[in-house]
């Protein structure tokens, strides 16, 4: 199906779907009417710009045929690699491997906690006196606690040390439940007490949830050791002139040497 035809060159409708796919890809755009009309039109500034490169038979030009060369070389290799994707097949049994293998490195130990945030150390060390008295931490969060957890006797959700500034995480793996800080906590958001109530060690997503994410990461552990067979199966016969052949354990490819 045509979507216009520019001096006497037909132009189809999926040739600039794929031009606009492109420009969305960014993230950055919101498909609607505008930015259609929008890319119509780059689509015909691309257009006359293209034809008026070929009247100056700039195709000719060494640089420009480099650059479409890798073009080329870009798209056919994309074609090729989702092509051999489409055909790797993926197994129960890699899946639970690769399953079992997620869990082990996606471990990790979640925290239960509340604090108070003052704005001095001064202010701190005085409430964890109090603390230690057996004063209520609530009741100090709720008075004292700037935050917006303080209304709430200074609860946290559930979270993992990764979802905190650096020296409140720290601090809180150091504890042990039913404890709070001994020292106060500095952070750019000021001086806490922390009190650590529980931990637990967080659950996986199952694997029947976590299958659609499974199965693309076989298949891409798959693609790359085809990919390697595929390189080193390659004859390649190297312009020693130009490229620089530095064997060495592990090296992917010989480096070429500065152009002139």
């Amino acid at each position: 199906t045509l979507i216009a035809t520019v001096n006497g060159t037909p132009f189809t409708v999926d040739t600039f779907r794929l031009f606009m796919i492109e420009r969305l890809q960014g993230g950055q755009q919101e498909n609607n009417q505008a930015f259609q009309q929008q890319a119509f039109n780059e689509f015909m500034t691309l257009i006359v710009a293209s034809q008026e490169a070929e009247k100056r038979k700039l195709q000719d030009n060494p640089d420009v045929q480099a650059a479409m060369e890798v073009q080329r070389l870009k798209v056919m290799a994309n074609a090729g690699m989702a092509a051999m994707a489409r055909d790797i097949e993926v197994t129960d049994e890699e899946l639970k491997a690769a399953y079992e293998e997620g869990k082990k490195q996606a471990e990790r130990t979640e925290y239960k906690a509340r604090h108070i945030l003052v704005k001095d150390e001064a202010e701190a060390k005085k409430l964890i006196a109090e603390l230690d008295k057996e004063a209520d931490f609530a009741e100090l969060a709720k008075k004292h606690s700037l935050g917006p957890t303080g209304k709430n006797g200074g609860e946290l959700d559930w979270f993992d040390a990764s979802q905190m500034v650096k020296p409140f995480a720290d601090a809180v793996s150091a504890m042990k439940p039913g404890t709070h800080s001994k020292e106060p906590v500095n952070t750019q958001f000021g001086w806490h007490v922390i009190e650590l109530q529980e931990t637990r060690v967080a659950e996986p997503p199952s694997f029947e949830a976590a299958k659609p994410q499974l199965t693309a990461l076989v298949q891409r552990e798959k693609l790359a050791q085809e990919m390697a067979t595929l390189r080193d199966g390659a004859m390649v016969e190297l312009n020693e002139e130009i490229v620089r052949v530095t064997p060495r354990e592990g090296a992917e490819a010989p480096a070429p040497e500065e152009t002139k």
